[in-house]
């Protein structure tokens, strides 16, 4: 896929243990990101439909790589850990504002 891989790369990469999945799985990613092609997920999601894994996939357009604090990623994965891990429904429609910026204690903004 373009970058070095040598043996022990291949050993330990997630579409080669994706047949190892055990419990759940949410995967998302930017179409812009820069670090993390887009071919290396779906070479994942390959591994894992092959495997006949269960797993949810977001793809969110114009994000770059680590988009973790934009506001509907983090309602998202918020909405994930409370359906699978609490085991109940999440608020719907619940929106997650912008972050607001921090202040310093001489009260300018950071």
């Amino acid at each position: 896929m373009g970058w070095p891989v040598d043996k022990h790369y291949e050993e330990q990469s997630n579409y080669t243990l994706a047949n190892r999945l055990d419990g759940k799985l949410f995967l998302a990613h930017g179409d812009v990101d820069e670090n993390v092609p887009m071919p290396a997920t779906i070479k994942l999601v390959d591994a894992l439909v092959k495997a006949n894994k269960d797993f949810d996939f977001l793809i969110i357009p114009n994000r770059p790589h680590g988009f973790g604090n934009d506001p509907y990623f983090v309602r998202r994965r918020w909405d994930y850990f409370v359906r699978n891990l609490l085991g109940v429904n999440p608020p719907s429609g619940f929106a997650i504002g912008q972050p607001k910026p921090t202040s310093t204690s001489q009260g300018e903004a950071r």
